[in-house]
């Protein structure tokens, strides 16, 4: 018997907003001052540093821990397990419930609870509780769910990664093009089915670090709601992220005793198309390979960047064959890797 995923399930939203919807918005340097560049400049320019052509936006009617709660539902029937079974439900996120119009996030109560509500999970044993690690959130779940199931105090973990991040950015600020909404899920059990999460590896950065990524108020010196919003330093981040994920994951399949020639994919946070693919260059750099074609799959470019949710929903639908010439099958050995706000990184090998 090994722990393993024995189910996944993924919530993303039909809404597509594309980068020509940005067009009429006005965005403003950090003093609030107009950019130099039109906005068709400005959007080139993204998509050529980022990679994203589109991203999902979460009905109005829906909030993050009703995206968590579809996801949820999903990944129960996919492992065909008893719901009342569950004994903890783990939801990863950053700002909470955040309803259409409203800048303020509900935490009260946890969205675990919520997502445990909407279950309709009878059994008070079901510890419900939330995460907040950043974008690494529910990889950093799924290490909490081994080492529950390790220790013998559960047996059965449903694991989540939820966002609603198109309703906490600033308009005025061209970043808030990167943002996403989405939720991704996994039950994760003690299984003889061959799968096994393997090694994992985690970390935080607070000194200089800590303040990467922030609360701040908006570009617009007129803007009067007083409210914060999503805000990050992306040139520290870039050089922050390709320095320290590679050697977490290098550390992390080390650890493993697993040889780099057996791993067939990596599920890096869907944060930025170049900053990753740097990343895993790096990391084959380490061993003193290059990274093989095919190793990274991406679902950046159609849904941007929903944090948790990005490794989650991309490894749902790579599981399930649907993104484009990509595929897993039994057996093989893969690599989950992130970074994000704290700053916090981390990786986990697993064999599907």
């Amino acid at each position: 018997m090994s722990i393993s995923i024995t189910g996944t399930g993924s919530y993303i939203p039909d809404l597509k907003i594309s980068n020509a919807d940005f067009n009429n918005h006005n965005f403003l340097n950090l003093d609030g001052t107009s950019f130099q560049y039109s906005n068709e400049v400005i959007i080139e320019k993204f998509k050529a540093i980022t990679g994203i052509e589109e991203r999902r936006y979460a009905p109005k009617e829906y909030t993050t821990s009703n995206l968590a709660f579809f996801a949820a539902e999903k990944a129960i029937e996919n492992a065909k397990v008893d719901k009342e079974t569950i004994d903890y439900i783990i939801v990863a996120h950053n700002f909470g419930d955040l309803k259409d119009g409203y800048i303020q996030g509900d935490t009260l109560p946890s969205l675990a609870t919520r997502v445990k509500h909407q279950l309709q999970i009878k059994n008070p044993k079901c510890v419900a509780y939330d995460l907040i690690f950043g974008c690494p959130g529910w990889v950093e779940g799924m290490i909490q769910a081994n080492a529950f199931i390790k220790s013998g105090i559960a047996k059965k973990c449903l694991v989540i990664g939820a966002e609603t991040l198109s309703r906490i950015v600033d308009d005025n600020d061209r970043d808030s093009m990167i943002y996403s909404d989405g939720a991704g899920a996994a039950i994760v059990e003690e299984s003889n089915d061959g799968g096994e999460i393997i090694a994992h590896e985690s970390a935080t950065y607070a000194n200089d670090e800590a303040n990467f990524l922030f609360f701040g108020e908006s570009y617009n010196k007129d803007d009067k709601k007083k409210a914060y919003y999503i805000k990050m330093l992306g040139r520290k981040i870039y050089e922050f992220a390709v320095t320290h994920v590679p050697t977490a994951m290098a550390s992390c399949l080390d650890n493993s005793g697993i040889n780099i020639d057996e791993v067939k994919k990596i599920f890096i946070h869907q944060a930025n198309e170049k900053m990753d693919e740097a990343i895993v260059k790096r990391f084959y750099k380490i061993y003193g390979k290059k990274m093989p074609e095919g190793i990274m799959p991406m679902s950046i470019s159609k849904l941007g960047n929903s944090s948790v949710a990005t490794i989650p929903t991309l490894f749902d639908l790579v599981k399930d064959g649907k993104l484009e010439n990509q595929e897993i099958k039994k057996g093989d050995v893969v690599i989950f890797a992130s970074v994000g706000a704290g700053m916090n990184v981390n990786a986990m090998v697993y064999r599907i």
